[in-house]
């Protein structure tokens, strides 16, 4: 929406009253009709981003947005977030079976992560384990890929020895 035909009919409507009076009336009519075009833009935006907020507060499933590029007023009407999306339990709340798995480290990695178990009085397992909860639970908070309720398909291996 092109905010111009607005100002230009405010700064018309306004040269128009001063018509009536002396040159110099008129002269300073158009002087301050052509000053007020940016107040009167960014006026209207407020009075259409208050027409946005009722909007979107009676609609309820979408919300109503507004912007502005230049003289142009653009409206964006977006599906609401979901107040309450399915259920996805925390990183606490996943219980379930302990399942065995072989990691392959380089010898250098290794050594470091025994070291930082030993400091933090863990055994390597248990520190690995709460390292990849801790990696997990930031990509949780994150909104990292995929749910945690859903099991994914297992990939197939690139080589025949992982």
């Amino acid at each position: 929406m092109n905010l111009d035909k607005y100002t230009a009919q405010l700064r018309e409507n306004l040269i128009a009253a001063a018509a009536l009076g002396d040159e110099k009336t008129q002269s300073t009519a158009a002087a301050l009709a052509a000053a007020t075009e940016n107040s009167a833009r960014l006026v209207l935006l407020a009075a259409l981003s208050e027409l946005a907020n009722e909007v979107s507060a009676a609609v309820g499933d979408r919300t109503v947005h507004i912007s502005i590029d230049g003289t142009d007023a653009h409206v964006d009407v977006r599906k609401a977030a979901a107040a309450e999306e399915e259920h996805q339990p925390t990183f606490e709340e996943m219980t379930g079976d302990i399942s065995r798995v072989t990691l392959r480290l380089v010898e250098q990695i290794k050594s470091r992560a025994e070291e930082a178990a030993a400091q933090s009085g863990q055994s390597l397992n248990s520190w690995m384990a709460t390292a990849v909860q801790g990696a997990l639970r930031d990509q949780m908070k994150k909104g990292g890929p995929g749910r945690w309720d859903m099991p994914r398909e297992p990939r197939e291996p690139k080589n025949p020895e992982e």
